[in-house]
């Protein structure tokens, strides 16, 4: 489908098309997509069915030998070619994320990019052959070979982005693949889909959207191989009890409650600034956004100051207005859930720095929420609000704020900030958070592996790590 037809009026309700062996299908339903800045429905996507499933999968199983037996150099300019086919596609793109995620478009337009220069950094890489010579004159090839059939699964908040973190490696790998996008999110990855397969052999790459009965089709397949999942830890472990009657390799990117520690010798006001924008991004709606922001009592104060005054200037508005730096919430389920959330705190008795709004629509927006110094047992400090809800802590001691990162189940990521870079790389270490940033936050890159620990995750996505995980080792032994 032509994105221009997309972007008509939402009476016209276009339908977008899944693609199985490279061709373009309707399910046997449809999905429908909604607008999150206005809660009005604009497009449908297919309601895949099983059938369809077996039918994708068989397509990039029948596809998984020649594929596999492509020159690796040659799947790189296949690679190459779709990240330059993406940044042909950015404006129409991001103007469809925007309208179907909620983000800005300067959000959007980011995402865009960051999808297309994963495809352009894998392309380039490669897992040479290693060589070894044993004791006894026996000489050995260890050789990383591609897994088969990669299920890719990717979540609502940056749907082709995350998309791409799974489809690059498993694609440079030798690997094909059946993607399902968030239901949610379904039609800038669709879209991605189509371009996909205009450059890819049919059955290579093959993607379908569905509901809640799809995902768990997907683990529990007998002829995938591996399942690559970005969301939350819950639905994280039912992807494990599902893909354990096959022992499938498992890449599971989950939830987080990252930790931002601001030491006393910080410049209050400049560190607000940065964390601000590293909690409220994409409406606070990142699994690596800081979601703790604990402050040392001696300039709790003035960083407080400044945190409220960047919310009252930067209200959230519709992702596509002039000037926005804060869309919606993405859907009504998180949405209450982040108003729950926010009613809970109230009844409480805890205090507002700054107040959500309006939250009756249309819409679903919540202003930037922040509250000030709540005991570290409640549910706003313990759980993750994946939404504009922001609580302030104080500390006064070191240790005893490290203590209190770390009393998380969760350990994505986390942040330090401190005029003095060997205080702040000291205490970064006793962290237990897969990456930690110190005087920076979020900058994600493709040469470097992004995996939690404890309950954030399996595995580690990005740069090499991240493409070894879609191979296994092959060991050839020669006689001496």
């Amino acid at each position: 489908m032509s994105l221009g037809k997309v972007m008509t009026s939402v009476t016209t309700l276009p339908a977008f098309k899944a693609v199985i062996d490279g061709r373009l299908v309707d399910g046997p339903d449809r999905l429908p997509v909604t607008n999150p800045a206005t809660g009005e429905i604009f497009a449908y996507a297919p309601d895949c069915d099983a059938a369809q499933l077996d039918d994708a999968v068989a397509a990039a199983r029948r596809a998984f030998a020649p594929w596999s037996a492509t020159p690796s150099e040659i799947r790189g300019d296949k690679l190459r070619a779709i990240a330059a086919k993406i940044q042909e596609e950015l404006e129409p793109l991001s103007c469809l994320l925007t309208r179907e995620q909620g983000k800005t478009l300067a959000e959007a337009r980011l995402e865009i990019e960051t999808a297309a220069r994963w495809f352009a950094y894998y392309a380039d890489q490669d897992l040479p052959v290693e060589e070894r010579r044993e004791p006894d004159g026996r000489r050995a090839e260890i050789r990383r070979v591609p897994l088969g059939v990669v299920g890719a699964v990717a979540p609502w908040n940056f749907p082709v982005q995350l998309m791409a973190w799974k489809l690059a490696p498993a694609l440079k790998a030798g690997n094909t693949v059946v993607a399902k996008p968030s239901p949610f999110t379904p039609l800038a990855t669709l879209r991605l889909g189509e371009l996909m397969a205009e450059l890819l052999p049919p059955g290579t790459f093959n993607i379908l959207t569905g509901g809640d009965h799809l995902g768990p089709l997907m683990s529990g397949h007998p002829h995938i191989d591996k399942i690559a999942f970005t969301g939350s830890t819950a639905t994280g472990k039912a992807v494990m009890r599902s893909a354990a009657g096959t022992l499938k390799r498992l890449t599971l990117e989950l939830g987080g409650n990252d930790p931002a520690i601001v030491l006393a010798d910080a410049d209050p006001e400049a560190v607000a600034e940065r964390i601000y924008w590293g909690a409220f991004r994409n409406a606070g709606q990142v699994c690596i956004a800081a979601k703790r922001i604990y402050v040392h009592d001696a300039i709790y104060e003035r960083f407080a100051e400044k945190m409220v005054a960047l919310a009252h200037a930067y209200p959230p508005m519709p992702g596509d207005a002039p000037g926005a730096r804060m869309g919606p919430v993405q859907n009504r389920v998180q949405f209450e859930r982040v108003k729950t959330m926010i009613e809970d705190a109230r009844a409480s008795g805890l205090t507002f720095l700054t107040e959500p709004g309006d939250m009756a629509g249309p819409g679903y927006f919540i202003a930037p929420t922040i509250i000030d110094n709540p005991p570290d047992d409640s549910a706003v400090v313990r759980e993750e609000p994946f939404g504009p809800l922001l609580p302030l802590l104080r500390f006064t001691d070191v240790d005893e704020v490290v203590r209190r990162a770390n009393a998380s189940e969760y350990g994505l990521a986390a942040s330090v900030w401190s005029a003095d870079m060997e205080a702040a790389a000291a205490l970064g270490r006793r962290l237990e958070a897969g990456t930690v940033w110190l005087n920076t936050i979020h900058g994600l890159t493709p040469t470097l592996p992004f995996g939690g620990h404890k309950q954030s995750g399996i595995g580690v996505e990005n740069a090499e790590e991240g493409l070894r995980e879609y191979t296994n080792v092959q060991v050839l032994v020669k006689a001496a």
